[in-house]
C-alpha cells in the first residue's frame, strides 16, 4: 500500500473525517430544501416539483456509471472531487438568479451529475488507504461524519432560515464547499494506493496487482445484479419520503417550512450516526444482508406512520425512523458492492452502475409520489411508497445471498494492512 505507515494512515484518517463532514451538504446540493423553496417562495405545485427533481436525477443517471469508471481510471481521485465540488455548488447558488422551469432543470441536473462523483470517489480512497480488512469500519466512520456533518448543516439552515427565510441555505452551502475544498486536499495523495481503490488484491509489497475483470462482470454476477434491484426498489420507496414531508410541514406554515424540514433532517441524522457507527463495527461479524434487510424493513412502517397524523411534532418524531434505515444503508452500501467486486477491479464502476439504478429509483419515486399527490392526496402517496419497500424486503430476503468473507472472528489484517489496524487500534 504504497509505502504507507500507521502515522501516514492517521493523518489520512482525519483527512477523510473532514472531508465526509463538509461534504455532507455539499454533495446532496439543495437537497429536500429545494421542494420547500420552490413550493413556498416560487408557488411551484407538487407535480412539478416533482417533474423538476426526477429530471435532475435523470441527469445523475447517465452520469453514474461514466463516473465510476473515472474514479477507477483516474489517479487523480482528489482533483476529481474538488472539480465536482465546485460544479455542484456553482449550480445550486444559480437557482435564485435563474428560477424559470427550463434554467431550474438544467442547473439541478449539472448539480446533480457533478455529484455522483463523491460516492464512488470517497469509497474508493477508503479502500485504497485502509484496504479490505479494515474496510467495513472505515465506510462506518466515514457515514459517523458525513452524518453527524448533515445535521450540523440542517441545524444551522434551520436556525438562520427561521431568521433570514429559506434563501439562507445557498449561502450555507458555498461556506461548506469552501471547507470541502480543504478538508479534499488535506488528504495525502501519496497514501493512496489506486490499484486497491479499485478493487484489485490486497497483495504484499512483493506482490504484483492482479489484472481488471471485463466491464461484462457487471452483468454476469447474479448477486449484484440482485442487489441493484434492491437498491432501486429501496430508493423508489424512500427518494420521495423526506420531500412529501417537507412539502406538509410547509403547507401548515409557509414561515416555517424550512426549519420544520431542517428539524427533520437533523432529527435523522442525529440517529444515523449510532446506526453508522454499529455497521462500521459489527457488520463484519453479524452480516453485512441482516443489515441491509433491517434497513429495507424501516419503510413499509414509516410510510404507515406518516399517514397518522399532521401534527409537525409527529412528522418528525416519525422521521427518526428514516434515520435507522438511512444510516445502515448508507454504511453497508459500498461494503456489500466491495464484497461482491472483490479482486475484480471493478469497484467503482459497478458502485456506479448500482447508484444508477439507485437514481433511477429515485427519479420515478419523486415523479410517482408527485403523481399519486395530486390525485389522491399525501396519505395514499406514503401507503404507495411502503408498499414498494415491502416488495423490496421480499426479493433481498428471497434472492440475495450473504456477501461477507467470513473468518473466525470476522475478516483480519493482511501484509501491508497491519500497518492501518495498528492506526485504527490506536485511535
Amino acid at each position: 500500500m504504497s509505502s504507507q505507515n500507521p502515522d501516514q494512515a492517521r493523518r489520512a484518517g482525519r483527512g477523510l473525517d473532514a472531508a465526509n463532514f463538509f461534504l455532507a451538504d455539499v454533495r446532496d446540493g439543495l437537497g429536500p430544501y429545494l421542494a420547500v423553496y420552490l413550493l413556498t417562495e416560487r408557488r411551484w405545485d407538487e407535480a412539478r416539483i416533482g417533474l423538476v427533481m426526477s429530471i435532475a436525477t435523470i441527469a445523475g443517471i447517465v452520469a453514474q456509471t461514466p463516473a465510476g469508471a473515472l474514479v477507477d481510471a483516474t489517479r487523480a481521485k482528489r482533483l476529481v472531487m474538488v472539480i465536482a465540488a465546485i460544479m455542484v455548488t456553482s449550480a445550486s447558488l444559480s437557482l435564485p438568479l435563474l428560477p424559470g422551469f427550463l434554467p431550474v432543470a438544467i442547473s439541478q441536473g449539472i448539480a446533480q451529475a457533478a455529484a455522483v462523483v463523491f460516492p464512488p470517489a470517497i469509497a474508493a480512497v477508503s479502500l485504497g488507504i485502509f484496504g479490505h480488512a479494515a474496510f467495513t469500519w472505515r465506510i462506518g466512520r466515514n457515514e459517523t461524519f458525513n452524518h453527524a456533518g448533515n445535521a450540523v448543516a440542517a441545524g444551522l439552515a434551520g436556525l438562520s432560515a427561521y431568521w433570514f427565510g429559506p434563501t439562507v441555505v445557498f449561502y450555507l452551502l458555498g461556506a461548506m464547499a469552501v471547507a470541502s475544498l480543504v478538508s479534499i486536499l488535506a488528504i495525502p495523495a501519496s497514501v493512496i494506493d489506486h490499484d486497491l481503490a479499485r478493487g484489485l488484491h490486497d497483495a504484499d509489497a512483493n506482490e504484483q496487482p492482479e489484472h481488471a475483470s471485463g466491464l461484462s462482470v457487471l452483468l454476469t454476477c447474479r448477486p449484484l445484479l440482485v442487489f441493484a434491484i434492491c437498491v432501486l426498489l429501496f430508493h423508489l420507496s424512500n427518494a420521495a419520503m423526506l420531500p412529501l414531508v417537507g412539502q406538509k410541514l410547509a403547507l401548515q406554515d409557509k414561515n416555517m417550512g424550512t426549519s420544520l424540514m431542517s428539524a427533520c433532517i437533523v432529527a435523522a441524522q442525529i440517529v444515523m450516526v449510532p446506526f453508522a457507527m454499529l455497521v462500521g463495527a459489527k457488520a463484519d461479524r453479524w452480516g453485512h444482508k441482516r443489515f441491509f434487510l433491517a434497513a429495507l424493513l424501516i419503510l413499509p412502517l414509516r410510510g404507515a406512520l406518516y399517514t397518522l397524523s399532521d401534527n409537525p411534532f409527529w412528522l418528525v418524531g416519525v422521521q427518526l425512523l428514516d434515520g435507522v434505515g438511512a444510516g445502515i444503508f448508507g454504511a453497508i452500501f459500498p461494503v456489500i458492492v466491495a464484497d461482491l467486486m472483490r479482486n475484480t477491479g471493478r469497484f467503482n464502476v459497478a458502485q456506479g452502475a448500482v447508484i444508477a439504478a439507485q437514481s433511477i429509483g429515485a427519479a420515478l419515486s419523486t415523479t410517482l409520489a408527485g403523481f399519486v399527490v395530486v390525485g389522491a392526496g399525501y396519505s395514499a402517496a406514503f401507503i404507495t411508497l411502503g408498499v414498494v419497500a415491502a416488495i423490496c424486503a421480499v426479493v433481498c430476503f428471497v434472492a440475495l445471498p450473504e456477501t461477507r468473507k467470513i473468518t473466525d472472528g470476522g475478516p483480519r489484517p493482511q501484509g501491508k494492512t497491519a500497518a492501518v489496524a495498528s492506526a485504527i487500534a490506536a485511535e
